[in-house]
């Protein structure tokens, strides 16, 4: 069944008035950006972060600030970091935009087409360094003039182009007072070390706010609403599906989602709730046997323990034939890649659950 005019929507970036559950956070974030405040969002991917930045860009446009959004994720080389943010420039919204466009002409540059430039051949393709310093030179000065959002979502993607963080660092640290930057970024570890650690360019340079989980109130207030809006009982299925995910935001719409579907006008969703389950489960046990194939054998004997609630050492090296410290290791990398929390959670909870169900041990 299709999901269209569903008040649960889960698949991609939600449209600002979609954001539900997030209200404080979005309001937090928008006084942090007004008061001009450097802030980095963290969360595991599928938490709505993307979903919460466009909520805010669009809060502070509205109060006629201007923004330019710039995605890092899997930023590869200076010339991809140099295209990506030409097409962002190019994009950007309000009065900056303008300014932008007529500053990029007195400086000989045709904003948006920079991809097509690094499409000649070798020797006739602009210097990519440059063509950075240039870039940033430009926001930086039609910032200076114009209220101004720089959002930098996947921001650890920046580490993948040497320099490129400190230089960023550098072109914007005299002007904190005229641009508002929001950084976020799904590997909350790798993330948070670029504001912690003391040989990052950005070290204490941004309040750090983590996105969390659903609470029951948040998810019951969402599906509640959902459902009464359009003529359904909810009844108890807020508590059932926050059981279930213990709040993960993607996970939860989707499973409400699923119990919304086969919830009649009139009927209770609750009632549904063991048929949405196990449709939601079928779906997508072909995509996590994938994903859980691609984890290294140390990752996979940790994800098994700890959904199944055995400790990782001891008795678990040996059923799995793993070494005391290739799981040390694999347990550090799932934490840094925001597959599990630092309490050791399975961040994606029906992952968990699959394993559970798939590979008892």
């Amino acid at each position: 069944m299709l999901s269209d005019g569903t008040p649960f929507p889960h698949q991609g970036p939600l449209a600002p008035e979609q954001v539900g559950g997030r209200s404080e956070l979005i309001a937090d974030l928008v006084e942090r950006m007004t008061a001009r405040r450097m802030t980095a969002l963290l969360g595991p991917r599928r938490f709505g972060k993307t979903s919460v930045l466009g909520a805010v860009a669009a809060r502070l446009e509205d109060a006629g600030t201007s923004v330019v959004r710039l995605d890092l994720y899997e930023t590869r080389s200076t010339a991809d970091l140099v295209v990506r943010l030409d097409r962002a420039l190019a994009a950007s919204k309000g009065r900056v935009g303008s300014r932008l466009a007529s500053l990029a002409v007195g400086s000989s540059i045709n904003l948006g087409v920079l991809k097509l430039e690094f499409a000649r051949p070798p020797a006739q393709r602009p210097d990519a360094d440059a063509s950075l310093d240039l870039l940033l030179e430009l926001l930086v000065e039609a910032a200076a003039e114009e209220p101004t959002l720089l959002v930098l979502d996947e921001f650890t993607g920046i580490n993948g182009v040497a320099g490129a963080a400190g230089l960023l660092r550098t072109k914007l640290q005299h002007h904190v007072q005229e641009v508002g930057v929001l950084f976020a970024g799904s590997e909350p570890s790798a993330m948070a070390a670029m504001f912690t650690e003391q040989s990052q360019p950005f070290y204490a340079q941004a309040d750090i706010i983590e996105i969390q989980p659903f609470t029951l109130a948040e998810l019951a207030d969402i599906i509640d609403d959902g459902f009464a809006r359009t003529e359904r009982r909810s009844d108890g299925l807020a508590g059932l599906v926050h059981h279930a995910t213990r709040g993960h935001p993607y996970r939860a719409m989707h499973l409400a989602d699923a119990a919304w579907l086969r919830t009649a006008p009139g009927g209770s969703g609750e009632t549904a709730w063991a048929e949405a389950l196990q449709a939601v489960r079928r779906d997508i046990a072909p995509g996590l046997e994938v994903l859980f194939s691609t984890f290294s054998h140390a990752e996979q004997v940790v994800l098994r323990a700890l959904a199944t609630g055995r400790p990782l050492f001891g008795g678990t090296l040996e059923l799995f034939g793993a070494s005391s410290g290739a799981v040390q290791s694999a347990r550090d990398r799932l934490i840094g890649n925001g597959s599990l929390t630092r309490d050791l959670a399975i961040v994606d909870p029906l992952l968990a659950d699959w394993i559970r169900t798939t590979l008892p041990l």
